[in-house]
């Protein structure tokens, strides 16, 4: 998993700006989960968690009819930017 940290997309607005943006951290986020490392992740990028919670339901969403499904998505769509808002917030501290 190392060799992959090497073809990470950096941040630009880091780059160019010098300030992190609301992703910054997810990519290496994904890949401490796909390593196992579970409380590193989160730890790197709260956001993470809801986010691919967001992503499998988006997924599931769209092949089987479910009830309040607008509800649904809307609030846990809701919820992933409202962490990542959090967490950009808290870093910033």
């Amino acid at each position: 998993m190392d060799i992959l940290e090497n073809f990470m997309i950096p941040c630009l607005n880091k780059k160019f700006f010098g300030i992190d943006c609301l992703g910054c951290g997810a990519q290496r986020a994904l890949f401490l989960l796909l390593k196992g490392e579970f409380s590193k992740a989160f730890y790197m990028y709260p956001a993470i968690y809801p986010i691919l919670i967001t992503l499998v339901y988006l997924g599931f969403s769209s092949f089987f009819n479910i009830n309040f499904d607008k509800y649904i998505k809307i609030t846990l769509i809701t919820l992933s930017i409202f962490t990542a808002i959090i967490s950009y917030i808290i870093k910033w501290k």
